[in-house]
């Protein structure tokens, strides 16, 4: 063979050396990648071409699957009250995917997944159309009810929950959508899409989870267990030697009170009008790095708080100064939460000072309604001492029971809260939020804590405030708890 022919021979060669190394890459290293890639049309066909399995809140499922005449995509799905629960099912299109719960178990509502292999199996040998699993929430519809219809047309989230267990029991967002409008394929459910994705007021968006807030007064439950933590106060009811008007460390700038009695005012007293001299003071005095850790053991600073759904991390700056850290002890400068992070908080103080893993999915269970996973509640943290946590239960009742709470109580109900509003916005010139954490207390402890965010609303600017417009919605989620286990 002369020299040109050899090296046209050892190209060919290498050329096809090539393709048997790309030949056997893609079967055998990526062919699972690509199996389940979101872009494999086959796999969006397979997954609707049977019944999907449903997500189930008390008992009753708020999903299901209806034949949608496509060549192609034969099960659409459906849901049941569609815009209150989507924040807790996400949704399922055929066109754009899914994500939340819907997502996130998708491979037991396809019926796709590996612990559901025998019934897959059995319905090849009987002949019965293969169907997937359900997935059991730990919600209250009840509850969830209250929080939707508390909400109305106001902009804005609440989340509820368990403090013995961590099971989430509400979790609302408004405005919402309704994710049956673009289930399917056609061009009725693109126009949908399109205009979610347009909408100013983002209704796809998980207020309760994913986005974050500055928590105003409501942080002040926070900053009041950790001076309690830490030996800055001892006694609740003593004096705090607050100065009026109390000036920010390294500013020249007097702290507006917007309640009378603040000077040298007890923290008691100053938790039931919302003294922000008397919380910055103390900030000021447990320290930064005190109250960073404070904070970071009730989840802020935690970007990997997931219930099964990815929560957005709620902060706490670690590497301001003095100043900033004064203004984040009342929850302002750079402090921002997630409604879910202040029920957390809420359940902890309400749980004399252990804080549960929060948690929305009760149980998986297969076709044959055998359960192949269940959830066990788990400790996350311990934020605070029993002692520390009762006296900021005693604190936050006392907002109730005289304070800027009142419109939370429940009749022969012991009731804790703390009222909030967020000033934000270039010079806080934007319409406040109006904030409300809140617990109910039994004689067996307590079965619900409760955050509530008003993000917008019709009152006016000065008529915005968490006692007003926020803590009547929690006073209906918590009433709707207790009714449910009567």
């Amino acid at each position: 063979m002369n020299k040109p022919l050899r090296h046209i021979a050892i190209f060919c060669g290498l050329l096809v050396f090539a393709l048997l190394l790309r030949d056997n890459w893609l079967q055998f290293v990526r062919a699972d990648e690509l199996n389940t890639h979101e872009r494999n049309r086959r796999v969006t066909i397979e997954r609707y071409a049977s019944v999907r399995g449903d997500i189930i809140v008390d008992g009753k499922p708020i999903t299901g699957s209806v034949d949608s005449k496509d060549p192609l995509y034969q099960y659409k799905r459906t849901y049941v009250d569609g815009p209150m629960w989507a924040p807790v099912t996400g949704y399922a299109s055929q066109a754009y995917g899914s994500n939340q719960l819907e997502k996130l178990n998708d491979s037991i509502l396809t019926g796709n997944d590996d612990r559901l292999f025998f019934d897959r199996t059995l319905s090849m040998f009987t002949g019965e159309q293969k169907k997937g699993g359900d997935v059991v929430t730990t919600l209250n519809g009840a509850a969830q009810k209250a929080a939707f219809e508390g909400l109305g047309k106001k902009k804005g989230a609440v989340a509820a929950i368990d403090p013995q267990t961590g099971r989430i029991l509400a979790l609302a967002s408004t405005p919402s959508y309704d994710p049956s409008s673009f289930a399917g394929y056609s061009g009725k459910d693109e126009k949908a899409w399109v205009a979610l994705e347009k909408d100013k007021d983002k209704p796809k968006l998980n207020r309760a989870l994913r986005e974050i807030y500055p928590p105003g007064s409501t942080f002040k439950v926070v900053t009041a267990a950790a001076a309690l933590e830490n030996g800055v106060i001892k006694d609740i009811n003593a004096p705090t030697d607050t100065p009026e008007p109390y000036k920010l460390p390294l500013s020249t700038v007097p702290m507006k009170n917007h309640a009378g009695g603040c000077e040298n005012a007890s923290l008691n007293y100053a938790m039931e009008v919302s003294c922000n001299s008397v919380f910055a003071k103390l900030g000021d005095e447990v320290g930064r790095d005190k109250m960073v850790e404070m904070a970071e053991k009730f989840g802020f600073n935690n970007p990997e708080v997931d219930t099964p759904v990815r929560a957005a991390a709620s902060v706490y700056d670690k590497k301001m100064d003095r100043g900033g850290n004064a203004l984040s002890s009342i929850g302002q400068f750079n402090t921002a939460t997630t409604p879910l992070q202040m029920a957390m908080v809420t359940a902890a103080i309400a749980n004399d000072g252990k804080l549960m893993k929060p948690y929305m999915v009760d149980q998986l269970v297969a076709p044959n309604l055998d359960v192949i996973e269940k959830h066990e509640p788990e400790e996350m943290s311990r934020p605070m001492s029993p002692e520390t946590a009762q006296l900021v239960q005693k604190m936050m009742e006392n907002v109730v029971e005289k304070g800027t709470g009142s419109k939370a109580k429940i009749r022969d109900v012991t009731v804790g809260g703390k009222t909030g509003t967020a000033q934000h916005g270039e010079k806080n010139k934007a319409r406040p939020y109006a904030w409300f954490i809140s617990y109910a207390k039994t004689d067996s402890g307590s079965p619900v804590a409760v955050a509530v965010v008003v993000e917008d609303s019709d009152a006016t600017r000065d008529d915005i405030s968490g006692g007003g417009l926020a803590a009547p919605i929690a006073r209906q989620v918590m009433k709707a708890v207790l009714d449910s286990r009567k």
